[in-house]
């Protein structure tokens, strides 16, 4: 049987099939998003992407495997940027900064598939919903670590690490969920910064201010 995270495709060529989904995933995205999954067909998809329908099937069996890989790119975007964001960064603040910045800056670039995330992962078969609660669980536990060293380290009071992290993933999507309201107020940086303000500056200690006002350590 194959895994929940597999999507067949006819073509076997892997680069041709990669660049062949982001152009239908991208206009599938568009579409569900602005007149919702059930109603969107895989006829207005091929429209919109500039190809046939039979071209589509080609990539996809069904309309479900659209959905699934528009919100599991979102996951693995988390999982490949945060890390990368941390790469060579030994400081556990900055780390912690880092993370929360980057998990934004993905947010702002995928805010379409963000929303659709909250939307529609209801509408995925159950093994697949199961899928991208563990990738959501995976990305939280990125943040968790970070947060963790931070009160190893002494520059973080003992928190709740699990809820102070949801905090955390609540405040980026918020980005994309309440957009209409924040894009025209803050620019995306502006809205870091006082994400940091309300959600890391407070718990620190005496030592994790110091920290930051030395800043991250070479």
């Amino acid at each position: 049987m194959a895994s929940p995270g597999i999507v067949e495709s006819l073509v076997a060529d892997p680069k041709l099939v990669g660049e062949r989904r982001e152009q239908i995933v991208r206009a599938a995205v568009k579409l569900f998003s602005a007149q919702g999954y059930f109603v969107t067909t895989i006829q207005q998809i091929a429209r919109e992407a500039g190809i046939s329908v039979g071209l589509v099937y080609r990539y996809f069996r069904e309309k479900d495997d659209l959905l699934f890989l528009s919100l599991k790119d979102v996951l693995e975007t988390y999982e490949r940027e945060i890390p990368q964001a941390l790469e060579g960064v030994k400081d556990p603040l900055a780390r912690l900064r880092l993370a929360l910045g980057a998990y934004c800056r993905v947010v702002d670039r995928l805010r379409a598939a963000t929303v659709l995330t909250y939307r529609s992962t209801k509408s995925l078969r159950p093994e697949r919903r199961r899928y991208i609660k563990e990738g959501e669980t995976r990305t939280n536990r990125l943040l968790e670590r970070c947060l963790r060293a931070c009160i190893s380290a002494g520059y973080v009071e003992p928190v709740n690490t699990q809820l102070l992290v949801y905090q955390y993933v609540h405040f980026a999507h918020a980005w994309a969920l309440k957009g209409w309201a924040l894009r025209g107020r803050y620019t995306l940086e502006a809205y870091v910064a006082e994400g940091m303000k309300l959600l890391v500056d407070p718990f620190l200690t005496a030592k994790g201010r110091a920290a930051l006002r030395r800043g991250p350590r070479p």
